[in-house]
Parts: structure tokens; sequence; C-alpha cells
């Protein structure tokens, strides 16, 4: 049995962080994640640009998280990609962690940093769609310049399409926006945005079929439904922003279940601190009164989250980790960096 000092559930941006942080406090440290590349829900918008991180320049949403995976790994964790927590017990003194895979994973304490859960998008319900998804029907944007010059069509009305439709606006030929509803529900100012460039909003509508090309590979026209009428135009990319379906299947046994506020945020009890001893929250997933839910704010939760972890293994360690530019861990990469400058 390989025992781990931490073990922490989710690799989005509070779990990269909670890794990098636990090997500073010299902790033998694992990452389970469910999807198959680290990041988080960072990786739904690669093309966005974040201009909230404290000292950190704007920066492309894919490059941070190329970023925070890079940090992740100073201190060589074990990573676990594709791995499906289902439930957590305990015996002795230790956690057993019981993956979808039938494994069993052991630790000391445990870091849950799932966020809002497994996100998958809700995909369209036309039958056959899937096969384009190779092509150009989109659930996620990975590279604006692919659409440069084409023609979009964008099927959505919330945040999440509009502000797709606004990133479009200089790069695309033509931005269409349908929505089954009788107003978007995004925010307003980008509506305005789109309605100054002159996007066609099409209300009250609904994509009711695809055709192919003659290869078969790729949409060629489609079918939209506004109030009865059916009209079919051509398109170059159809993007899908329905929202997301959300997975909330991790489970406790009963004698250590963590207390939750709404049947799911983990309550902080202090220092990220669960009710359970043992367990810990950073990130979306954990709440307390002041709780500032953004990337600031997840890595301050994984901070404490670390330092309570290591507390609670020995409760004579430092409350805190040396500052990195007093710390020994980082002498020879330092030299490195300077070498190169």
């Amino acid at each position: 049995m390989e025992l781990f000092d931490v073990t922490i559930v989710g690799g989005g941006p509070a779990g990269l962080y909670s890794a990098f942080y636990s090997g500073l406090r010299d902790l033998k440290t694992k990452i389970i994640e469910f999807q198959p590349t680290l990041g988080g829900k960072v990786n739904i918008f690669q093309e966005k640009m974040l201009w909230d991180v404290g000292g950190q320049p704007p920066i492309v949403a894919a490059q941070f998280v190329e970023n925070l995976v890079a940090q992740a790994k100073t201190f060589d964790p074990t990573i676990c990609l594709e791995t499906k927590v289902q439930n957590v017990r305990k015996e002795q003194d230790y956690f057993v962690i019981e993956t979808n895979d039938g494994a069993q994973h052991y630790s000391k304490t445990i870091i849950i940093a799932t966020g809002g859960g497994i996100y998958k998008p809700i995909k369209l319900a036309i039958d056959g769609a899937e096969k384009y998804e190779m092509t150009n029907l989109h659930y996620t944007i990975k590279g604006i310049e692919r659409f440069r010059n084409h023609d979009v069509l964008i099927s959505g009305g919330g945040n999440g399409a509009v502000d797709w439709a606004v990133e479009l606006l200089p790069i695309a030929k033509s931005v269409t926006l349908i929505y089954r509803k009788e107003e978007l529900t995004a925010h307003e100012a980008q509506v305005r945005n789109l309605r100054e460039n002159g996007v066609e909003i099409m209300l009250n509508s609904e994509l009711v079929s695809l055709q192919s090309n003659e290869q078969k590979t790729a949409i060629e026209q489609v079918t939209v439904c506004q109030n009865g009428d059916n009209t079919t135009f051509n398109i170059d990319d159809v993007i899908i922003s329905h929202g997301y379906d959300r997975e909330v299947s991790l489970e406790f046994d009963e004698d250590i279940r963590p207390e939750c506020k709404d049947n799911y945020y983990l309550q902080s009890i202090g220092k990220c601190q669960t009710t359970v001893p043992g367990i810990f929250g950073a990130g979306d997933i954990v709440t307390y009164e002041d709780k500032v839910n953004l990337l600031l704010g997840t890595f301050q939760d994984a901070v404490l989250a670390v330092n309570s972890a290591k507390l609670y293994m020995n409760p004579e360690a430092n409350k805190v980790a040396m500052v990195s530019s007093h710390n020994e861990k980082f002498r020879e990469k330092n030299q490195e960096i300077y070498a190169n400058v």
C-alpha cells in the first residue's frame, strides 16, 4: 500500500495550486482528475483573456492553464487522469479513495477541489450531430483564428454564447445568434455590443436540422425554426452554448460525510477545514463567510487547505511554508532562471 500525505481530488486551478504548495510543504502529493487533461473549467474558455490575476499581465486562458500545470508539477506529484472518485471512507488513521477503475488510493488527508463538479456540455439534440464534432460543430473554442472570415452560427442566449459572439466580431465574416426564448439572458452590455455591430439575433428560434457537404464530413447548411417558420442558410461553423450538465457523484461513507451548504458546497469551519478532520476544501467547492469566487480566492483557499493538512498531520509544524524568495527548494531553480535572463 502506497500512502500519500495529501490526495487532491480535482485538477483545476484550486487543485493545481494545492499540489504546488503541498510540495512546497514537503508533502507526498497525488492529484486525481476525471478529465483527460488538467486545468478544470478554464479549459472550456481557452481563448478568453484573463485580466484579474494579481501581478499577472493579461493572459490567454490556455497559456494560463499551461503555466498552472507546469507550476503544479514543480515537486513531481503523482497525477491520475481520466480517473473518477466514487467513494471515500476511513480506515484507522488514513482515508481510502475508491475510483471508477476499481483502484483504491490511500492518503492521510484529502483536499477536495472539484469546483462545480464534472462539467459536460449539453449536446445538440439532433440525430447524427455527433459526427460533425470533429469538423465544424463546436461545444468549446480552442482556437479563435479558425473562424476567420467564416460564417458562424451560435446557438444559445446566455453569457457564454454572447461572449463568444462578441469575441468573433473582428474575426468572423458574419455571426448569427439564435436563442429559443424571447430575450437573451446575457449581460446587457454584451448584448448591446452585438446589436450595435449588426449581429443578426434570431429569438424564439432553434436549430432543427443540419445538412452536410458532399463528403458527409462537415455541416454546410442549417435549418432554423423561428416562430414556426423554417429558414435554411449556408454556414461554415456552428457553436453550441446550451450550458453544462454537472455531475456531483462523489460520495463519503456516512461517518465521514462533511457538512455541506445547499446540499453541495463544503462548509468550512475555518482555514478551509471541513467538519471532518483530515478532509479539506479549496476553490469553488468550499464555502465560508466573505468567500471570494475568483482565481485569487482559489489560490488562497489552496494555501489554507494545505497548511491545515500539514498541521493536521503534524501539529508542531510551521503554520505556513517559507516564502519562495528565501526557500532553499528554489535555490538551484533560481540559478537556472538567472542564467537565462
